[in-house]
């Protein structure tokens, strides 16, 4: 028999939501959730100013000339 570790059936995914509200609650869910993607949008924009750092960086670089062969750092 082949097991699928990360496959969630529908039961399951029942099971999960049940225990979520009998541990927060039905008022704690949505402060939760906003708070989950608070964390997200948070998470999103760091991974943005490093992507801005990064392409600034490398702008700033001359470019080599085309007799040069780009030396690895």
């Amino acid at each position: 028999m082949l097991v699928y570790p990360l496959f969630i059936g529908t039961w399951e995914l029942i099971l999960i939501i049940v225990v979520i509200v009998l541990i927060f609650g039905g008022k704690k869910i949505p402060e939760l959730m906003k708070g989950v993607g608070k964390g997200v949008k948070s998470f999103k924009e760091g991974m943005n100013e490093v992507d801005e750092q990064v392409n600034q960086t490398d702008a700033s670089k001359p470019a080599p000339k085309s007799d040069e062969t780009p030396k690895a750092e």
